[in-house]
């Protein structure tokens, strides 16, 4: 017997099959969701057509010399900060730049899981990055919970973000 889809699953699905329908394709960044996210679109049957790829930037330096953050901004304000979300959703497409053509959309992660605070940040502190064409915003979270609790609820409204924009 099967269980019913979760409804992270779920949301995967309709967004696999909206970026399908419109021939876009999306690259993910993550750091405190170190790969979940990717995972989540991966369980779809079918995201082969419009997942690019990801960057798991769970060390800030990769965050740096891979996706592009400004080495200032990081210095500055360390990992968890909404520019970092916002750039490392602009740098995951460029780096993940296939014939020349960038994916249409990045969808980034990073924050804290905790157990402990980061730069003064308390566990559950998280921003999501999207870069939609020339669009680019941030959504900041705040979740609860014990460490797969606060990385589940940032996938979870990483897509929820990225389905209430296409």
């Amino acid at each position: 017997m099967s269980s019913a889809p979760s409804p992270t699953f779920e949301v995967a699905r309709r967004v696999v099959e909206t970026l399908t329908a419109r021939h876009v394709t999306i690259g993910v960044a993550e750091s405190l969701s170190g790969g979940l996210l990717a995972a989540a679109l991966v369980e779809v049957p079918g995201a082969s057509a419009v997942l690019r790829g990801g960057v798991v930037a769970y060390d800030t330096r990769i965050k740096h010399s891979v996706l592009g953050v400004d080495a200032e901004v990081l210095a500055a304000h360390g990992p968890v900060h909404p520019d970092v979300a916002l750039q490392m959703a602009v740098g995951v497409r460029t780096a993940l730049v296939v014939d020349g053509e960038e994916p249409w959309i990045g969808l980034s992660t990073t924050g804290v899981a905790g157990p402990d605070a980061q730069d003064g940040h308390p566990p559950g502190t998280a921003f999501i990055g999207l870069a939609i064409g020339n669009e680019v915003r941030f959504v900041e979270l705040h979740a609860e919970g014990d460490r797969g609790a606060v990385r589940a609820a940032v996938v979870a409204r990483a897509l929820d973000l990225l389905e209430e924009f296409l």
